[in-house]
This record gives structure tokens, C-alpha cells and sequence, in this order.
């Protein structure tokens, strides 16, 4: 069975940051999603609640705010409780495994590089000078095996 939810929207508020009684980080946000519509008919909204634990609510919270964009991949996940007045609710809601920056630099509210106003990745080392030179291998080098019995599969 699959359980995998992708969205991209924008936050309909600022995440709210918490931490557990055990000092884990929780985040709870929404995230506003245009509906697909045919025809002539208005546009609707869909307002999804998610909600992210540890090293990806902090990181939602630090660098997310009302308005921005947001990809968020997760899953679905309902959950029962009991409101103030003893009534029984169901909240269904976005468990967040991954979450990433979607839309331009000027919608990021960032002046450099190309990841959204953010600090780009550090650029990639430069190759090493010990590595094997594959080029240098002729078919001479391999050996052919006649029989299916040594292979692992």
C-alpha cells in the first residue's frame, strides 16, 4: 500500500514551532493549494494543515514564512481526539519528510545566488589526483563467465 503526499503551495501563515516535553521539535503549518478547474468556474483553495518533527520543523521554521512558497513531500496521516467542550474530532493532516524551496530568488526575498536568497552549496571538490583512469582498460581485462550457478541473482 502507498501512503505518499506531494504538494506545492504557499504558507498560510508563519510555521509554528514547538518542542515536546521530551525536547523534540515539532512544527505545524498550512499550506494553501490552488484546485485544477475546467471551464468557466472560480478557482478554489485547498488549506492543507502539515505537520513536521525534528530536523525538518526547524528547518521549515527558520527559513519559511507567511506567503512563501513550499514543496512538501509526506504522507497522510489521521489522527482522533477530543475537543474543550468533550466533542470527538478526527484531524487529518501531512506527516512532512521532506520540505524544499520552490519559486524564484525575488519571490525568496533573497539578493544572491540561485537557491532562493539562500547560501548556495559549497562548489564540488576538485578531482582527485589519486583516481583510477578507467580509459586505460581493454577487453582483455574481463572474463567471461559461461555459467548462471555463481551469479547472486
Amino acid at each position: 500500500m502507498i501512503n505518499k503526499a506531494i504538494l506545492v503551495g504557499r504558507l498560510t501563515a508563519d510555521p509554528e514551532l514547538r518542542t515536546t516535553q521530551s525536547g523534540i521539535s515539532v512544527c505545524s503549518f498550512s499550506v494553501a493549494i490552488d484546485r485544477r478547474f475546467s471551464g468557466g468556474g472560480e478557482r478554489q483553495t485547498d488549506f492543507i494543515n502539515c505537520v513536521a518533527w525534528r530536523q525538518s520543523a526547524e528547518f521549515i521554521a527558520k527559513y519559511f514564512n507567511k506567503g512563501k512558497l513550499i514543496g512538501v513531500e509526506g504522507s497522510i496521516q489521521t489522527r482522533n481526539y477530543e475537543d474543550r467542550q468533550g466533542n470527538k474530532r478526527t484531524a487529518v493532516e501531512v506527516v512532512v519528510d521532506n520540505a524544499t524551496f520552490i519559486g524564484s530568488k525575488a519571490e525568496s526575498g533573497g539578493s544572491s545566488g540561485g537557491y532562493g536568497g539562500y547560501d548556495a552549496p559549497p562548489p564540488p571538490a576538485p578531482p582527485s589526483t589519486s583516481a583510477v583512469a578507467y580509459q586505460s582498460g581493454s577487453v582483455e581485462d574481463f572474463q567471461e563467465i559461461t555459467s548462471d550457478e555463481d551469479l547472486p541473482f
